[in-house]
Protein backbone atom coordinates (compact mmCIF):
# COMPACT_ATOMS: atom_id res chain seq x y z
CA UNK A 1 0.00 0.00 0.00
CA UNK A 2 0.87 3.62 -0.77
CA UNK A 3 0.29 6.13 2.09
CA UNK A 4 0.55 9.34 2.09
CA UNK A 5 3.95 10.98 3.21
CA UNK A 6 5.29 11.14 6.67
CA UNK A 7 4.70 14.32 8.93
CA UNK A 8 7.89 16.56 8.83
CA UNK A 9 8.23 16.36 12.68
CA UNK A 10 6.83 14.42 16.09
CA UNK A 11 5.05 15.28 18.93
CA UNK A 12 5.28 13.34 22.39
CA UNK A 13 1.34 12.91 21.97
CA UNK A 14 2.21 11.06 18.53
CA UNK A 15 4.87 9.08 19.88
CA UNK A 16 2.71 7.70 22.40
CA UNK A 17 0.10 7.27 19.72
CA UNK A 18 2.51 4.97 17.54
CA UNK A 19 3.36 2.96 20.38
CA UNK A 20 -0.21 2.22 21.95
CA UNK A 21 -1.38 1.39 18.27
CA UNK A 22 0.92 1.99 14.68
CA UNK A 23 -2.84 2.15 13.12
CA UNK A 24 -4.24 5.23 15.16
CA UNK A 25 -0.57 7.11 14.41
CA UNK A 26 -1.54 6.69 10.67
CA UNK A 27 -4.69 7.82 11.09
CA UNK A 28 -3.89 10.73 12.86
CA UNK A 29 -0.15 11.82 11.85
CA UNK A 30 -0.24 10.14 8.08
CA UNK A 31 -4.19 9.96 6.73
CA UNK A 32 -4.17 13.28 9.15
CA UNK A 33 -8.34 12.29 9.31
CA UNK A 34 -10.11 14.77 11.79
CA UNK A 35 -10.32 13.49 15.40
CA UNK A 36 -13.67 14.37 16.58
CA UNK A 37 -14.26 15.90 20.01
CA UNK A 38 -15.17 13.51 22.74
CA UNK A 39 -16.22 13.44 26.46
CA UNK A 40 -13.00 13.27 27.80
CA UNK A 41 -10.86 15.50 25.12
CA UNK A 42 -13.25 18.19 25.27
CA UNK A 43 -13.03 18.79 29.44
CA UNK A 44 -9.51 18.47 29.21
CA UNK A 45 -9.61 21.07 26.35
CA UNK A 46 -12.10 23.21 28.62
CA UNK A 47 -9.77 22.87 31.60
CA UNK A 48 -6.58 23.43 30.06
CA UNK A 49 -8.07 26.70 29.00
CA UNK A 50 -9.20 27.39 32.70
CA UNK A 51 -5.31 27.19 33.55
CA UNK A 52 -4.08 29.17 30.95
CA UNK A 53 -6.31 31.90 31.21
CA UNK A 54 -5.13 31.63 34.99
CA UNK A 55 -1.72 32.10 34.82
CA UNK A 56 -2.08 35.09 32.03
CA UNK A 57 -3.13 37.36 34.77
CA UNK A 58 -0.55 38.66 37.66
CA UNK A 59 0.26 36.63 40.30
CA UNK A 60 -1.73 38.11 43.08
CA UNK A 61 -4.92 38.33 40.78
CA UNK A 62 -4.83 34.25 40.51
CA UNK A 63 -8.17 33.54 42.05
CA UNK A 64 -10.20 30.40 41.38
CA UNK A 65 -12.70 33.08 40.26
CA UNK A 66 -10.57 33.86 37.54
CA UNK A 67 -10.03 30.16 36.33
CA UNK A 68 -13.57 29.85 36.49
CA UNK A 69 -13.99 32.70 34.26
CA UNK A 70 -11.64 31.38 31.71
CA UNK A 71 -13.39 27.97 31.84
CA UNK A 72 -17.07 29.92 30.92
CA UNK A 73 -15.36 31.78 28.44
CA UNK A 74 -13.98 28.28 27.13
CA UNK A 75 -17.59 26.54 26.88
CA UNK A 76 -19.17 29.76 25.41
CA UNK A 77 -17.06 29.83 22.70
CA UNK A 78 -17.55 29.03 19.29
CA UNK A 79 -15.21 25.92 19.29
CA UNK A 80 -16.62 24.84 22.49
CA UNK A 81 -20.30 25.17 21.09
CA UNK A 82 -19.10 23.05 18.54
CA UNK A 83 -17.40 20.31 20.45
CA UNK A 84 -20.43 20.13 22.68
CA UNK A 85 -22.46 19.16 19.79
CA UNK A 86 -19.78 16.52 18.69
CA UNK A 87 -20.28 14.80 22.02
CA UNK A 88 -23.83 14.61 21.36
CA UNK A 89 -24.84 17.59 24.18
CA UNK A 90 -27.89 19.46 22.93
CA UNK A 91 -29.65 20.89 25.38
CA UNK A 92 -28.55 23.51 28.29
CA UNK A 93 -29.32 21.13 31.48
CA UNK A 94 -26.92 18.35 29.80
CA UNK A 95 -24.06 21.26 28.59
CA UNK A 96 -24.68 22.51 32.44
CA UNK A 97 -24.17 18.91 34.04
CA UNK A 98 -21.08 18.34 31.97
CA UNK A 99 -19.51 22.00 32.53
CA UNK A 100 -20.29 21.65 36.01
CA UNK A 101 -17.99 18.25 36.42
CA UNK A 102 -15.14 20.53 34.34
CA UNK A 103 -15.79 23.21 37.87
CA UNK A 104 -14.85 20.86 39.97
CA UNK A 105 -11.71 19.53 38.26
CA UNK A 106 -10.82 23.75 38.35
CA UNK A 107 -11.53 23.92 41.53
CA UNK A 108 -9.26 21.02 42.69
CA UNK A 109 -6.42 21.90 40.94
CA UNK A 110 -6.17 24.70 43.75
CA UNK A 111 -5.89 21.97 46.48
CA UNK A 112 -2.51 21.06 44.75
CA UNK A 113 -0.74 24.01 44.60
CA UNK A 114 -0.78 28.08 45.32
CA UNK A 115 -0.35 29.26 42.19
CA UNK A 116 0.15 32.94 43.28
CA UNK A 117 3.28 31.37 44.76
CA UNK A 118 3.60 30.07 40.98
CA UNK A 119 6.56 31.98 39.12
CA UNK A 120 5.80 30.32 35.78
CA UNK A 121 8.39 31.18 32.79
CA UNK A 122 6.38 29.46 30.39
CA UNK A 123 3.06 28.73 29.67
CA UNK A 124 1.50 26.71 26.22
CA UNK A 125 4.86 26.85 26.07
CA UNK A 126 6.00 25.37 22.05
CA UNK A 127 9.46 23.60 22.22
CA UNK A 128 11.21 22.46 18.91
CA UNK A 129 14.58 20.60 18.11
CA UNK A 130 16.54 18.39 15.85
CA UNK A 131 17.55 15.05 16.93
CA UNK A 132 20.41 12.88 15.14
CA UNK A 133 19.18 10.12 13.33
CA UNK A 134 20.35 6.49 14.46
CA UNK A 135 21.61 3.40 11.93
CA UNK A 136 19.44 3.71 8.69
CA UNK A 137 16.67 6.05 10.12
CA UNK A 138 16.52 9.56 9.74
CA UNK A 139 17.23 12.81 11.69
CA UNK A 140 14.13 13.43 13.87
CA UNK A 141 12.54 16.50 14.35
CA UNK A 142 11.06 16.71 17.78
CA UNK A 143 8.23 18.97 18.91
CA UNK A 144 5.95 19.92 22.02
CA UNK A 145 3.94 22.12 23.58
CA UNK A 146 4.77 22.40 27.67
CA UNK A 147 1.34 23.30 29.66
CA UNK A 148 3.80 24.86 31.95
CA UNK A 149 7.46 25.47 32.76
CA UNK A 150 8.08 27.03 36.03
CA UNK A 151 11.35 28.48 37.29
CA UNK A 152 11.66 26.82 41.17
CA UNK A 153 12.86 29.20 44.37
CA UNK A 154 16.39 27.73 43.91
CA UNK A 155 16.25 28.91 40.25
CA UNK A 156 16.05 24.81 38.59
CA UNK A 157 12.93 24.21 36.02
CA UNK A 158 10.15 22.07 36.45
CA UNK A 159 7.88 20.64 33.98
CA UNK A 160 3.84 21.04 34.68
CA UNK A 161 1.65 18.42 32.90
CA UNK A 162 -2.08 18.74 33.86
CA UNK A 163 -4.33 15.86 33.67
CA UNK A 164 -7.82 15.42 33.62
CA UNK A 165 -8.25 11.57 33.66
CA UNK A 166 -8.01 9.06 36.36
CA UNK A 167 -5.01 9.03 37.92
CA UNK A 168 -2.96 6.04 36.94
CA UNK A 169 -2.69 2.97 39.41
CA UNK A 170 0.82 2.94 42.14
CA UNK A 171 3.18 1.00 40.67
CA UNK A 172 1.98 2.27 36.90
CA UNK A 173 3.52 5.98 36.49
CA UNK A 174 6.32 4.76 34.22
CA UNK A 175 4.17 5.54 31.01
CA UNK A 176 1.99 8.49 32.15
CA UNK A 177 5.25 9.99 32.59
CA UNK A 178 7.41 9.21 29.45
CA UNK A 179 6.05 12.21 27.36
CA UNK A 180 6.84 14.66 30.41
CA UNK A 181 10.02 13.18 30.09
CA UNK A 182 10.32 13.69 26.24
CA UNK A 183 9.55 17.89 27.34
CA UNK A 184 12.89 18.05 29.38
CA UNK A 185 14.36 16.45 26.48
CA UNK A 186 13.12 19.69 24.75
CA UNK A 187 13.81 22.20 27.07
CA UNK A 188 17.76 21.18 27.27
CA UNK A 189 17.71 21.20 23.53
CA UNK A 190 15.89 24.67 23.09
CA UNK A 191 16.85 26.43 26.29
CA UNK A 192 19.72 25.07 27.44
CA UNK A 193 18.93 24.01 30.75
CA UNK A 194 17.33 20.94 31.91
CA UNK A 195 14.40 20.68 34.20
CA UNK A 196 15.22 18.69 37.53
CA UNK A 197 11.63 17.37 37.80
CA UNK A 198 8.71 16.78 35.83
CA UNK A 199 5.42 17.17 37.98
CA UNK A 200 1.97 15.74 36.44
CA UNK A 201 -1.38 17.28 38.63
CA UNK A 202 -4.09 14.59 38.30
CA UNK A 203 -7.09 17.05 39.09
CA UNK A 204 -9.54 14.25 39.23
CA UNK A 205 -8.44 12.76 42.39
CA UNK A 206 -6.25 15.21 43.23
CA UNK A 207 -2.97 14.43 43.20
CA UNK A 208 1.11 15.24 42.42
CA UNK A 209 3.00 12.76 40.86
CA UNK A 210 6.10 13.79 40.70
CA UNK A 211 9.79 12.37 39.09
CA UNK A 212 13.19 13.65 39.49
CA UNK A 213 14.91 13.95 36.12
CA UNK A 214 18.83 13.51 35.36
CA UNK A 215 20.73 13.32 32.45
CA UNK A 216 20.19 9.38 32.19
CA UNK A 217 16.41 10.04 31.82
CA UNK A 218 16.77 13.18 28.77
CA UNK A 219 19.43 10.50 27.24
CA UNK A 220 16.75 7.67 27.63
CA UNK A 221 13.63 10.06 26.06
CA UNK A 222 16.19 10.78 23.53
CA UNK A 223 16.96 6.96 22.25
CA UNK A 224 13.31 6.36 22.69
CA UNK A 225 12.00 9.29 20.14
CA UNK A 226 14.79 8.35 17.61
CA UNK A 227 13.85 4.64 17.94
CA UNK A 228 10.16 5.18 17.77
CA UNK A 229 10.62 7.52 14.73
CA UNK A 230 13.00 4.45 13.07
CA UNK A 231 10.04 1.78 13.35
CA UNK A 232 7.60 4.48 12.43
CA UNK A 233 9.91 4.62 8.60
CA UNK A 234 9.99 0.94 8.92
CA UNK A 235 5.68 0.68 8.92
CA UNK A 236 6.02 3.60 6.25
CA UNK A 237 8.28 2.13 3.75
CA UNK A 238 6.48 -1.35 4.24
CA UNK A 239 2.70 0.64 3.68
CA UNK A 240 1.34 -0.94 7.13
CA UNK A 241 0.73 0.15 10.44
CA UNK A 242 -1.03 -2.84 12.40
CA UNK A 243 -3.19 -2.06 14.31
CA UNK A 244 -3.60 -2.95 18.62
CA UNK A 245 -6.74 -3.94 19.73
CA UNK A 246 -7.16 -4.10 23.17
CA UNK A 247 -9.04 -2.41 25.92
CA UNK A 248 -8.08 1.53 24.20
CA UNK A 249 -10.18 0.56 21.08
CA UNK A 250 -13.41 1.66 23.19
CA UNK A 251 -12.04 5.09 23.24
CA UNK A 252 -10.94 5.38 19.76
CA UNK A 253 -12.62 7.93 17.05
CA UNK A 254 -11.32 4.95 14.77
CA UNK A 255 -12.40 2.31 15.74
CA UNK A 256 -14.78 1.86 13.24
CA UNK A 257 -12.87 2.14 10.63
CA UNK A 258 -10.10 -0.33 11.99
CA UNK A 259 -10.58 -4.11 11.10
CA UNK A 260 -8.81 -4.32 14.46
CA UNK A 261 -10.73 -2.17 16.58
CA UNK A 262 -14.26 -3.21 15.40
CA UNK A 263 -12.88 -6.91 15.61
CA UNK A 264 -12.38 -5.78 19.29
CA UNK A 265 -15.50 -3.97 19.71
CA UNK A 266 -17.34 -7.23 18.49
CA UNK A 267 -16.21 -9.78 21.12
CA UNK A 268 -18.55 -11.31 23.76
CA UNK A 269 -18.55 -9.24 27.02
CA UNK A 270 -16.13 -11.42 29.17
Amino acid sequence: MVLAPLPVSISPSRIGAFTDCPRLFQYQAVDRLPSPASKWTLKGTLVHSALEALFAVPAASRTLEVALAGLEGAAASEEGARGFLEIGLTTSADIEAYVADARVLVANYFALEDPTTIDAVGVELRLEADLSGDGDADAVHLRGILDRLDREPDGSLVVVDYKTGRAPAPGRERAKLAAVETYALLCERVLGERPVAVRLLHLREPVVIERAIGASEVSRQERRTVQVWGAIERAHAAGEFRPSPGPLCRYCSFSDRCEGGAAYLARPAP
